[in-house]
């Protein structure tokens, strides 16, 4: 498990993050979400140690600053939200990138592997900045998850930590990520990412967590999260939960109402 207890984060003076606790358990995907400038990226870059935080975070209950840097790369890769090369790379070239970061670099197959397991097949001699935005995510992603392409090693689960996975991606290869997620986590691996697609978070997150404002509002399952009040409070508008027929069994579909000129609602 990894577990996060009362962290707070500090942007050039200004907190973006108060007293903020989370668990994202093994085996699990763990959705982050929350109206632009809750602390989402922030959070996600806590737990990655690309910012200074107080409080503690604890992986497999050890806390992560105990950790070398080489023992964190086999044990997780993260996805940031975006990622710009100053050099003319091919699409195998950054995906190896990922590979010598992990356990598998003596595996010159698995590149190839991965790009066809992100819908990328015969893309390795393209140049990286020839892609579509749509087509470099999915790079990315290839990327990390050769970094940690098994989900369990040596008993022990393997991380994805996702900015954004899907944010340049249409409705189909949205749907193909995320079942790659799905898939990793169902593995026996575990999946933190942060969204803004709300239905999708329904579909396929095990718990969600929503923020507002640098705090944490709730976390749970998405039944329990996603709901009228706790989503109208945190972006500030009406939000409606519906059931998607015909097969929704349960699973929320959101649909935003009017915004107001002005929000009456609580916080």
């Amino acid at each position: 498990m990894l577990d996060v207890k009362n962290i707070s984060v500090a942007v050039s003076g200004t907190t973006v993050l108060k007293d903020v606790s989370f668990t994202a358990q093994v085996g699990a995907v763990t959705i982050i979400v929350g109206p632009n400038g809750s602390g989402k990226t922030t959070l996600l870059k806590a737990m990655t140690g690309e910012l200074p935080y107080t409080g503690t975070i604890s992986l497999d209950g050890v806390d992560v600053r105990s950790y070398s840097t080489a023992a964190l790369a086999v044990r997780r890769a993260v996805l940031p939200q975006a990622t710009v090369l100053a050099f003319p790379f091919t699409v195998l070239e950054v995906i190896r990138l990922g590979l010598l970061a992990g356990l598998n670099a003596n595996d010159d197959n698995l590149p190839v592997r991965a790009l066809a397991h992100v819908g990328l097949a015969g893309f390795e001699g393209r140049f990286y900045h020839a892609l579509s935005g749509g087509e470099q995510q999915r790079c990315q992603l290839a990327r990390v998850m050769v970094q940690v392409w098994q989900p369990v090693h040596d008993n022990k689960a393997s991380w994805l930590f996702l900015d954004e996975p899907v944010s340049a991606l249409d409705i189909g290869h949205q749907l193909e990520v995320m079942k790659i997620i799905r898939d990793f986590a169902d593995a026996g691996g575990s999946v933190i990412a942060v969204m803004h697609d709300l239905n999708l978070t329904a579909m396929f997150a095990d718990s969600v967590a929503l923020l507002a404002a640098g705090l944490m509002v709730v976390q749970d399952s998405p039944i329990s999260v996603l709901t009228d009040s706790h989503l109208s409070t945190a972006y500030k508008c009406d939000v409606r939960v519906n059931a998607a027929p015909p097969t929704g069994h349960g699973v929320p579909f959101l649909l935003p109402h009017m915004v107001s000129a002005k929000w009456d609602g609580i916080g």
